[in-house]
């Protein structure tokens, strides 16, 4: 069960970054930065080479680091010598993310899936690291087959599906069908995973199902990514949280 007094708070999307003052997204400065202000701390988690949990946001290198070629394919040897391109912070393991972030916040950390299989060892690596921190943590993915399997590995960990409207670009339509599309939005997959909460697109906000989820459920709903006037009024109307980027609540 996610513990809402700990976590519904403003969340910093991938941490409070802001590239204009060299402070990268998903970067230990980034996360330093929401820490000071008593923010919670939204981050992204996928697999390098062996399964390796390192947070980063991208399936490719190439936006942020001075590298190239998926993120899948970066050893734990070559991960030391890459740097992001502005700032020069490192890449961050998942554990030495928790080793950073030391219990101060809480975090919410999304599971990165390409809608392949779920990669156990990956899966297995990052909820062995999770349950063994002491501090507020709490999962989530796109993917309700990733979120099975979490449920399986840990039990005992809160565990949220994200979902938004699956239209348009950005929605993994070569990979998604429509119909399937359509489920997703509906969170017609969430059954098998039995979430705790959800996190939810501000501009599909309000929908039947997440006011389902939200008051007849009772599951708390957090929004992501709040970024203008418009979005705070429909996180603060229809939503109990809000993962926010570009302006500090």
């Amino acid at each position: 069960m996610l513990d809402r007094a700990t976590f519904l708070r403003p969340i910093a999307h991938r941490g409070l970054h802001n590239a204009k003052h060299g402070i990268i997204e998903n970067t230990g400065p980034a996360f330093e930065a929401a820490i000071a202000k008593g923010y919670g701390i939204e981050c992204d988690v996928r697999p390098a080479a062996d399964g390796l949990p390192v947070v980063f946001h991208d399936e490719a290198l190439s936006r942020l680091v001075a590298g190239r070629g998926p993120v899948a394919k970066v050893t734990e040897r070559q991960l030391q010598s890459l740097r992001h391109r502005v700032g020069g912070a490192p890449i961050l393991t998942f554990d030495e993310l928790l080793e950073l972030v030391s219990e101060r916040v809480p975090l919410l950390v999304e599971i990165k899936s390409e809608w392949h299989p779920p990669q156990k060892s990956f899966l297995g690596k990052l909820a062995a690291a999770a349950s063994a921190y002491r501090g507020p943590i709490a999962l989530m993915s796109f993917d309700p087959a990733v979120m099975s399997v979490i449920r399986t590995l840990a039990p005992k960990l809160p565990r949220g599906i994200i979902s938004g409207t699956y239209i348009g670009s950005g929605w993994w339509s070569r990979k998604i069908s429509a119909k399937r599309g359509a489920a997703l939005r509906d969170l017609l997959e969430s059954g098998p995973v039995t979430p705790d909460f959800y996190a939810y697109d501000v501009n599909a906000l309000p929908t039947p199902v997440t006011e389902y989820a939200r008051l007849v459920q009772g599951l708390p709903l957090f929004t992501w990514t709040v970024r203008t006037a418009k979005q705070r009024r429909i996180a603060a109307s229809s939503a109990d949280a809000m993962i926010f980027e570009g302006f500090e609540p």
